[in-house]
C-alpha cells in the first residue's frame, strides 16, 4: 500500500532502472524504494532526521543515501531522464520563464562554515556565500533562481546567498539548460522565448538574447525608457513588449508555491547548499512525474 507523499508504482518504474543496483560489493543496500520514499517524508515535513518514522527504517541510511546519490549525480541523472522522456513526446513547452524566490535559513542551517572560512577583514563577501547564505535585517536567508518550462516544470535551478541579485543569474540559468536526444542528435539548450519580469530588463541582457537568437518578452523599467527617450533617435526603437505573452509568465511563480509545499524547501534547514539543491532536484523530479504520468495515463 502507497502511502501519501509517498512514490506511486508507475512513478517507482520509471526511476527504478537509473538507480544503483541494491546488492553489490560488500553489504547489501537498504531497498531504494523504502530510502527515497523516507527521503520524500522529509522533505514533506521539513522534520529533523531523527524524527524519521521506524516504517522507513534508519534516519543515518536515507541522509547517507541522499549525501552519496548527490556527489555522483543520480538525482540529476533522473531529472535529466524524466525531462528527455517528456520532451520525446513533444510535452516540453520551449517558452523559457525565468524568476527568483528568497527563503529564510533557519539558524541550524548556519553550522557548516568551517573554522577559519571568515572573509578577509574589511571584505564585502559574506562568511556564509560558499553555502549560498546570506545575511540580512531579516536574518539568513537562500535565493533560489529557477528556469520552468511552459507548462511550469523546472528545467534549470541555481541557488545564491539571498541578496544576490536576479539579473546576472539569466545566463546562467539558461546554460544549464540542456537536454538530450531521446535518441541520436546533440541535446536541445535554446529555448524559443524567454519570459521574465523587470529585474531581468537591462540591455546587456537583451543584446545577449538577440546573438542566441532567443525572443525575450520583460517590461522596461521606467529609468531606461527615459534614458531612451533623451536620446532621441539615437536612442533606437523600443523593445518588443507583448502583455498577453507576458501573462504567461506566471507558470514560474506557480512551480515556486509548488515546490513550497515541501516544507523542508519553504524554509532551508540544510546546512550544505548542496543538499538543499538536490532536496529541490527531487522536489523537481517529482513535479515531473507527476505531470508526465497524468498526461501518459
Amino acid at each position: 500500500m502507497v502511502g501519501s507523499g509517498e512514490l506511486t508504482d508507475k512513478a517507482w518504474a520509471r526511476i527504478e532502472p537509473l538507480l544503483p543496483p541494491v546488492a553489490g560489493r560488500g553489504r547489501r543496500w537498504r531497498d531504494h524504494r523504502q530510502v527515497i520514499n523516507a527521503i520524500l517524508w522529509k522533505l514533506r515535513t521539513g522534520a529533523p532526521w531523527r524524527d524519521l518514522p521506524e516504517r522507513y527504517g534508519p534516519w543515518k541510511t536515507a541522509h547517507e543515501r541522499l549525501r552519496i546519490w548527490t556527489a555522483d549525480g543520480t538525482w540529476e541523472r533522473i531529472l535529466d531522464h524524466v525531462v528527455v522522456k517528456d520532451d520525446s513526446v513533444g510535452n516540453v513547452e520551449w517558452s523559457i520563464s525565468i524568476d527568483s524566490s528568497n527563503v529564510r535559513a533557519h539558524q541550524h542551517s548556519a553550522g557548516a562554515r568551517k573554522k577559519g572560512a571568515a572573509p578577509p577583514s574589511g571584505s564585502k563577501r559574506s562568511p556564509f556565500d560558499g553555502e549560498a547564505l546570506g545575511r540580512s535585517r531579516g536574518g539568513l536567508t537562500s535565493k533560489i533562481h529557477l528556469a520552468v518550462d511552459g507548462r511550469g516544470l523546472p528545467m534549470s535551478i541555481i541557488l545564491t546567498p539571498g541578496q544576490a541579485g536576479d539579473n546576472p543569474q539569466l545566463l546562467p540559468l539558461l546554460d544549464h539548460i540542456s537536454v538530450r536526444r531521446d535518441g541520436p542528435g546533440p541535446p536541445r539548450k535554446r529555448p524559443e522565448r524567454v519570459l521574465a519580469d523587470k529585474d531581468y530588463s537591462h540591455p546587456s541582457t537583451r543584446a545577449a538574447l538577440r546573438h542566441r537568437g532567443i525572443a525575450f518578452t520583460s517590461p522596461e523599467w521606467t529609468d531606461q525608457i527615459a534614458r531612451r527617450h533623451a536620446k532621441g533617435s539615437r536612442g533606437g526603437r523600443p523593445p518588443t513588449f507583448d502583455p498577453n505573452i507576458y501573462a504567461d509568465r506566471n507558470v514560474v511563480e506557480r512551480c515556486f508555491n509548488r515546490l513550497k509545499q515541501f516544507r523542508a524547501l519553504a524554509t532551508r534547514y540544510a546546512k550544505r547548499a548542496a543538499y538543499y539543491r538536490t532536496e529541490i532536484i527531487i522536489a523537481a523530479i517529482v513535479l515531473w512525474l507527476r505531470t508526465g504520468l497524468q498526461d501518459t495515463a
